[in-house]
């Protein structure tokens, strides 16, 4: 599969098209030092990781309309005290000249969070993005915990990177995130990459806290070199209603199409590939609003 191929594809199943809750887009600068730690400037060896999609802004989003991409996020995430409003501030600009993107913003545990988290609730953000292995701060720090409070109370979606992939972290797994929920079960957490590598964990935690979902980024991809876990695969058709699509755009090695045919070789059905590609975050987000392409 192509991207080209992937407008018919949505059509053939009877979808507007796809529904990503898992794209990057970041200041430009930011974006800079994303793609040198990929080039190996950072941990990660020269070449290994190719980012398959530069150019600018404008360039990337027109991508994603030409593969039919109808909603996405503009994901960015602190990893330090201080930053978040500068991020914020810029996904917010974004957002105001990008209407098929969602509304996106960060957070970072530090004594202003609560007053700017609540704020941009207030102000009508539609999605959190924070990061504890970039962060290196714990789920369950206690600067965050009135942030939690408000955002369980809003129902706020929140993507959540806290599996230990692609490397572990200090505070990556799934106890700090179950000692949160544990305390604000009705938060609405999308656990980025399907918690990879901890994905049969992260997926028992969606049997107590019926609001967790998880998202497809990066899972079940030739990337990793290993066939897909059958004990996971096994679980996926009862958690056709908790599974959203993600890719990683556009810091991923491979072809933007690769995710959508990674996750139809799981052979589920044609209601589950919907359910993923678009219902689940419909019924999360809403729809596209009228006159969004």
């Amino acid at each position: 599969m192509k991207d080209e191929d992937l407008p018919a594809y949505s059509a053939e199943l009877g979808i507007p098209g796809l529904f990503d809750v898992h794209v990057h887009f970041m200041h430009p600068r930011v974006m800079a030092k994303v793609w040198a730690y990929f080039d190996g400037d950072g941990a990660l060896p020269a070449g290994l990781w190719p980012v398959h999609y530069r150019g600018t802004d404008d360039e990337r989003v027109e991508h994603l309309r030409s593969m039919g991409v109808r909603r996405f996020t503009s994901l960015s995430y602190a990893h330090k005290p201080g930053m978040a409003g500068f991020l914020n501030d810029w996904t917010r600009s974004f957002a105001d000249r990008t209407p098929d993107t969602l509304w996106s913003a960060t957070f970072f545990p530090e004594p202003e969070a609560a007053t700017y988290v609540a704020e941009l609730v207030d102000a009508g953000v539609r999605v959190f993005k924070t990061h504890l292995q970039v962060g290196d701060f714990d789920a369950d720090d206690p600067l965050l915990e009135p942030v939690w409070g408000t955002l369980a109370e809003s129902g706020t979606p929140i993507v959540i990177h806290a599996g230990s992939g692609p490397a572990p972290g200090r505070f990556t797994g799934p106890d700090g995130v179950a000692r949160v929920l544990a305390r604000h079960p009705e938060l609405r957490l999308v656990i980025a990459h399907m918690g990879m590598p901890e994905i049969a964990e992260f997926m028992d935690l969606t049997d107590g806290y019926p609001h967790v979902m998880l998202d497809t980024t990066m899972a079940f991809v030739d990337f990793w070199d290993e066939p897909p876990d059958p004990a996971v695969v096994k679980r996926l058709p009862g958690l056709q209603d908790r599974v959203l699509f993600g890719t990683d755009f556009p810091n991923i090695p491979y072809d933007y199409a690769h995710q959508v045919e990674a996750l139809q070789r799981l052979d589920l059905g044609e209601a589950w590939m919907r359910d993923v590609l678009w219902n689940n975050a419909v019924h999360l987000f809403g729809p596209p609003e009228e006159g969004v392409s």
